[in-house]
């Protein structure tokens, strides 16, 4: 894979040039967005003088050559009629008969349409946000309705997509568009007022909605300008960054800029894929500098382009969760287990999972043994809800039922987990006030944890629980059994 600009040219033959100062690379070069060392030259004793001769070593990049006419015509035309023949069916997107001159409250309906289906889409699958996008515009279909809502109903509805402050951004978004009179900005500048709004969602919004020829760069546009143009540059470099948007800007069809951004995306996520793409497929294969430098080269390949980035290692950590169930009988009957009720914990409204509701849990310092994780829990419980087997609650039942690894973008969280039962020395009616209000909870039954909208780990573990519950209860019947048998067989 080339990584300079100086070998890239030279796999085609075309050498940079020799003297100093260095000349501009020719307008057919492919490369792009490469560092190199800058000389310069003194013409008083025509010596050359470089910047490290001087102690400041200094190092620029060059600006990425552009699409020349001629290509932005063809990969226009190309893309656009691919797109229309081979576009999949989404609830978002108009069909090609409803492109017309749009009344002023469906432009309204259909830029929100937009920007919901954007933030949903962001770091999750197609397939997976279309149910959820559905959903959410019968619950909210207008930016008016969603305005309304409570942060709560929002995450419930959000539950299972992950990266909740997308949906916080959604509310937020809402309001604040309502507030100013409920007309959707239209341009990228005013749309990046809106919490939660980038410049990609800015872009998508304000060429699909509103049809003006603003560019778009997500993941997918990226891989796909980095193999027409065969960038070989870090993509998650900031001053690439800006030269994939110039090129984009570029590419733009000034008529169907709407159309040609998600055509770009659409071609990125379907046929110029990370690992597998499908050039004989491709519509703009005849534009494709990566495609034709691997076909001169056995050494190069597409999907060299862009480079690889290494990710962030994920750090490690560890909590101990707990699955407190209140019942009303020490004789915990499976009669008496229907009618208990479980402690669930507001998480802070800033930070990891912002607002969400969970089983009571400690972060511990590290990976700790089954007597410090019971230490830690027992003390929080005590502090948080006055929860002290000695004062004011009988335990029934304490298991640690297993352990659960759950996977964020940045944090491999292991949790480990335990069921406790306890009875309340004053009834169901006894007071649990945490000890200095800081900390929002509620009791809640088991039909509600099944209905509400817990993130994927708390549904995890309440599963993990609910297992280990039929577990302990066909054990139990097998013992009450044998018991019985015995004595039968006695008499």
């Amino acid at each position: 894979m080339p990584t300079s600009l100086r070998s890239t040219q030279k796999r085609n033959h075309n050498p940079p040039p020799t003297t100093t100062p260095a000349a501009a690379p020719a307008a057919s070069t492919p490369a792009a967005s490469i560092k190199r060392r800058r000389r310069v030259v003194t013409k008083g004793n025509n010596a050359y003088a470089s910047h490290n001769a001087v102690g400041a070593e200094e190092e620029d990049i060059e600006d990425i050559l552009g699409f020349k006419e001629a290509e932005i015509i063809e990969i226009r035309a190309s893309l656009l009629k691919w797109y229309d023949e081979n576009r999949r069916d989404l609830p978002w997107r108009r069909g090609k008969e409803e492109i017309k001159e749009e009344e002023e409250v469906e432009v309204e309906r259909r830029a929100y349409g937009v920007w919901v289906s954007e933030v949903m889409l962001q770091q999750t699958r197609v397939a997976t946000v279309v149910d959820y996008y559905r959903r959410w515009m019968t619950k909210w279909p207008s930016i008016h309705h969603l305005s309304l809502a409570s942060l709560e109903e929002v995450n419930e509805m959000w539950a299972g997509l992950g990266y909740y402050r997308r949906a916080r951004y959604l509310l937020e978004g809402a309001k604040k568009i309502t507030e100013g009179g409920g007309r959707f900005p239209r341009s990228v500048m005013e749309l990046k007022k809106v919490p939660g709004i980038g410049n990609y969602t800015a872009g998508a919004i304000a060429s699909i909605a509103f049809n003006k020829a603003v560019p778009v760069v997500d993941g997918n546009v990226v891989r796909v300008l980095a193999r027409l143009k065969a960038i070989s540059a870090n993509p998650k470099d900031l001053l690439t960054v800006k030269k994939f948007w110039k090129l984009a800007e570029q590419l733009v069809d000034p008529d169907r800029p709407g159309d040609f951004n998600q055509a770009l995306m659409e071609l990125g996520a379907t046929i110029c894929t990370p690992t597998s793409p499908s050039c004989s497929s491709c519509p703009v294969s005849g534009q494709c500098h990566a495609l034709a430098m691997s076909r001169d080269s056995s050494s190069l390949m597409v999907t060299d382009y862009p480079q690889k980035v290494v990710k962030t290692r994920q750090r490690n950590e560890f909590s101990a969760v707990c699955v407190l169930e209140i019942t009303e009988s020490l004789d915990f009957s499976e009669e008496c287990n229907s009618k208990s009720l479980y402690i669930i914990v507001k998480r802070p409204d800033e930070g990891l999972l912002a607002g969400l509701w969970e089983f009571p849990s400690v972060l511990l310092k590290h990976d700790s043994d089954a007597t410090a994780r019971r230490k830690a829990i027992d003390q929080f419980l005590k502090n948080s809800f006055n929860l002290d087997p000695s004062k004011t609650c009988d335990v029934i039942l304490r298991e640690d039922v297993g352990d659960y690894v759950h996977i964020f973008s940045h944090i491999r969280l292991k949790m480990y987990v335990e069921h406790r039962i306890v009875c309340l020395k004053g009834g169901m009616d006894a007071s649990i006030v945490p000890d200095d209000g800081t900390i929002v909870w509620k009791f809640v039954d088991s039909e509600d944890l099944s209905s509400m909208g817990l993130t994927s780990g708390v549904r995890k573990v309440y599963s993990m629980v609910q297992s280990f519950k039929q577990r302990l209860a066909a054990s139990n019947s097998v013992s009450l059994k044998s018991t019985r048998k015995t004595k039968d067989n006695k008499s």
